[in-house]
């Protein structure tokens, strides 16, 4: 195991959820399949959607689980998915969805390189054009340093 965030694995070119639900699935599969959270966290990353929306805006969600749910993670983890659709997020459109899962607030340091990558419109287009996941994964490289 290594002691990156974003583990080339789970990053995908071309996320295939059709609905803000089967996305935030499908987000959290990743991180189940990482060996990062337990089932059961995927679950809370539904919860805490139905509370208050993830949309943080230039086409981007980042679901995550609920703080009742911090003993389901096992490593601090996140899955990059991109959608050639846009999917219909409460009324927002979403390209990009970001599955976390955060021990000791790890997370928060990269949730803001995140959140830089997504403030720039230039930086946007470039993950919406980059041609695969591998290219995908070097513009997000960053996110691990």
């Amino acid at each position: 195991m290594t002691d990156t965030i974003l583990d080339r694995a789970n990053v995908v070119a071309a996320g295939t959820a059709t609905t803000r639900e089967d996305a935030i699935r499908e987000a959290g599969a990743l991180l189940v399949a990482a060996g990062a959270v337990e089932p059961g966290y995927v679950d809370s990353m539904q919860e805490r959607e139905n509370t208050v929306s993830t949309f943080m805006g230039n086409g981007l969600a980042i679901p995550h689980g609920t703080n009742e749910s911090k003993d389901e993670i096992k490593r601090s983890a996140l899955s990059f998915l991109r959608y050639s659709s846009p999917l219909d997020w409460g009324g927002e459109e979403v390209r990009f969805v970001v599955g976390i899962a955060g021990q000791n607030n790890e997370h928060l340091e990269i949730l803001s390189k995140i959140a830089i990558l997504f403030s720039e419109e230039d930086d946007v287009q470039r993950l919406l054009d980059a041609p695969d996941a591998d290219a995908l994964f070097a513009l997000l490289g960053d996110v691990n340093e």
